[in-house]
């Protein structure tokens, strides 16, 4: 673990924290246009999609949700997959995005703090959001490739006490200081990765992180607007970063006062 002279970083759950719906089943409709997918596929992923809104993802959900993608994936070319995200990434999540989100992400990014999406969807996916949002690292599920396909195999699944092993990796390389870092998520399987860190937020929260939010006094954020931005991926410099985060916090700046003072005043705890 980073020692306490380490500096803050704001780790970020994606689905229903940042954007409102699961990113995995967000791009199931690009799938099936490629032909990756089966109707049967995606009308299964359009019910998990209304199952995952309605109550949130629980620790048999997202064992399922885990045991679906290894079945569908098998075979698929890496390339392909990577091409699709990339070319549907803007008209499948710019509608999601949160706009209270984007003002927080820039109030930490104003604080000098490193902006860290932490995900159980799929690299594939995660990556090129991650990049297009200006942050600085992403943590995801990553799937085996064997000769340029996928073998169906998950080698890293970024879930539950598993994200809490990739903060600490990442905050031993980079300095972090969890003790003085924040996190922000939405469902109680990410109560390891709230416990990790100083400064814990409830978004949008399942009944589960609410009830635990409650006991524990962790604040709780309520996200409801999804901006209507033209976000842009960006080159990976510190100053693309920068161009980026600020062109999408401007959108946002209405809410930027309000989280803000709720950041700043957890910061002085």
């Amino acid at each position: 673990m980073a020692t306490p002279a380490g500096r803050p970083a704001a780790f970020f759950d994606l689905d229903k924290t940042i954007i409102a719906k699961s990113s995995t089943l967000a791009f199931s409709k690009s799938l099936f246009a490629e032909g990756l997918l089966s109707r049967r596929a995606v009308l299964r992923s359009a019910y998990a999609q209304l199952v995952f809104s309605a109550g949130g993802a629980d620790h048999e959900m997202l064992e399922k949700m885990r045991a679906e993608i290894s079945k569908l994936v098998a075979g698929w070319d890496v390339v392909t997959v990577r091409q699709i995200v990339r070319e549907a990434l803007h008209d499948v999540i710019e509608p999601l995005v949160y706009a209270e989100a984007l003002a927080l992400i820039e109030e930490h990014r104003e604080a000098g703090h490193d902006i860290i999406i932490v995900s159980a969807s799929g690299a594939e996916m995660v990556e090129p959001i991650a990049e297009m949002l200006g942050a600085d690292h992403a943590v995801a599920t990553r799937l085996e490739e064997v000769d340029g396909r996928y073998s169906g195999r998950i080698i890293y699944y970024s879930y539950g006490p598993t994200k809490v092993t990739a903060m600490l990796e990442l905050a031993e390389r980079e300095g972090y200081d969890l003790s003085r870092s924040f996190a922000y998520s939405d469902s109680q399987t990410d109560v390891p990765m709230l416990e990790a860190v100083g400064h814990p937020f409830a978004v949008n929260p399942d009944k589960g992180l609410r009830r635990r939010a409650t006991e524990e006094g962790w604040p709780i954020l309520t996200f409801e607007r999804p901006t209507a931005l033209r976000p842009r991926l960006v080159p990976e410099t510190t100053t693309g970063k920068a161009m980026a985060v600020g062109a999408l916090a401007a959108s946002a700046s209405l809410v930027a006062v309000g989280i803000g003072a709720a950041v700043r005043r957890r910061a002085r705890v």
